[in-house]
């Protein structure tokens, strides 16, 4: 029998695509392989330059542990610069971000060739979503489902619509079969992801993604939503009305910032003010009283001066983020951003990096502390790693509280009931109090 075995860098949606592709080699006969195997896949990243260099490394890597194997090599940087890993001897196939389902095919066709395949094509002309099923996950509790793909934003720093195309949204009954798949495969919780995950049916005549929110509610046997990261524009006041009369969409939300500072906003071709943003939140606040907002911002965007990064600063500290993740402005060639003349010193970044981060950890413990004492729900997911024999396993609340508790191996993806008895950043320590019963609703749910 063949094996093949996956290499994934980058993001979420990219791990999600490698479990499709593995769905796709199994249907084809193909036994999964951590060391030596017949095919290696590497699913790359291109979303920094440095991203490209990991995507390099990861596919010379792989092929020193078999030369003799079928080198296969997907995603974004695949799709960006195809020549560049058509050059890289030893690989064999490359394939973008789309046409996944050819991989097998293209397979038996260098097998008898032995002609290397580029199977890349323009991805800006795609305007259909690309169905890869998932049915289940190697790592077993929280299930994401990929809704939509592409992005229409442009924003200056960002190279993923050339590496993703337009957006395009998965079609609604497709979701919702998915979304019924992985319930009655025994996953309490489902993340929304994609791309541009909540432009979902921006492509779409009459239906949105408060309407995809309304109809996934009615799944039964869902417990928990989440929304992988939403845009502040995204928020519309029918998301917020979705929201508030939900019993699975959880208390925490990804909000994308990037800049605390309207000019530097500007600079990005963001779509939004720090206002608007502002009073988005604060919608959102109103429905949930311990809401988790986590968010990402770019530090040392070209031209950003001390006033604009005191700007942000003060914006994320006033806002209360219960966690920020803070990345230094790097340059990705062909965005016009990386264009510009004003780059920010690498020692100012890194400065202004370090004060962030320690402003991140202090809200993080802020708002864990806030819970201390509290009966919480969580889905236990792993045993503890760092301390194998301690009984402890590691997951989360719906708010996104990472706790350590002792609970036994068969409650991984069940919801448990926890009492926060030391709260903490990275972790949160709980008490088990029980497993909760599937006709309860868990306890975020608004009166």
């Amino acid at each position: 029998m063949s094996t093949v075995a996956f290499h994934t860098l980058g993001c979420k949606v990219n791990h999600y695509e490698t479990e499709a592709i593995w769905q796709i080699f199994k249907n084809a006969g193909y036994e999964q392989s951590e060391t030596r195997a017949d095919v290696y896949v590497i699913n790359t990243c291109t979303v920094t330059n440095t991203g490209d260099k990991k995507s390099r490394q990861a596919i010379r890597r792989c092929i020193r542990q078999n030369p003799d194997a079928v080198i296969c090599v997907t995603g974004c940087y695949a799709q960006t610069s195809p020549a560049e890993v058509m050059d890289i001897p030893g690989v064999d196939i490359v394939v973008g971000t789309q046409d996944r389902s050819k991989m097998i095919g293209y397979i038996e066709d260098f097998k008898r060739s032995r002609e290397p395949i580029n199977g890349v094509s323009n991805i800006m002309k795609t305007r259909v979503y690309e169905e890869l099923d998932v049915p289940a996950f190697t790592d077993r509790t929280r299930a994401s489902l990929k809704i939509q793909e592409g992005c229409n934003n442009f924003c200056t720093f960002c190279i993923i619509p050339w590496a993703r195309g337009l957006l395009r949204s998965r079609q609604p009954e497709d979701v919702l079969k998915q979304a019924r798949q992985l319930v009655s495969a025994g996953y309490k919780e489902i993340v929304l992801t994609g791309i541009h995950t909540a432009g979902y049916g921006e492509d779409f005549k009459d239906y949105n993604f408060a309407a995809l929110l309304r109809e996934l509610e009615q799944v039964e046997g869902l417990k928990r939503l989440r929304i992988s990261s939403i845009e502040a524009s995204q928020i519309t006041d029918e998301v917020v009305g979705v929201v508030r009369n939900s019993e699975t969409i959880v208390n925490h939300f990804h909000i994308p910032l990037q800049a605390g500072s309207d000019t530097v906003l500007k600079r990005m071709r963001r779509k939004y003010t720090t206002a608007y943003y502002k009073e988005r939140v604060e919608r959102l606040q109103a429905i949930f009283p311990d809401l988790a907002i986590t968010t990402d911002v770019i530090v040392g965007f070209p031209g950003e001066t001390d006033e604009e990064f005191k700007e942000t600063y003060d914006f994320v500290r006033d806002l209360q983020f219960s966690e920020i993740h803070v990345f230094p402005y790097s340059k990705r060639t062909g965005t016009p951003a990386a264009r510009r003349e004003d780059q920010v010193d690498d020692a100012v970044k890194k400065r202004r990096v370090q004060q962030l981060i320690s402003l991140s950890d202090q809200l993080a413990k802020d708002y864990a502390s806030n819970h201390e004492g509290e009966v919480l729900d969580m889905i236990p997911e792993e045993a503890d790693k760092e301390d194998p024999e301690s009984g402890m396993y590691i997951g989360y609340t719906s708010n996104y509280l990472k706790v350590k508790v002792p609970v036994s191996a068969d409650m991984v993806g069940k919801i448990v009931r926890v009492k926060i008895t030391k709260a903490g950043y990275p972790y949160n320590h709980g008490e088990f109090i029980r497993v909760l019963d599937d006709a309860e609703k868990a306890k975020y749910v608004q009166a």
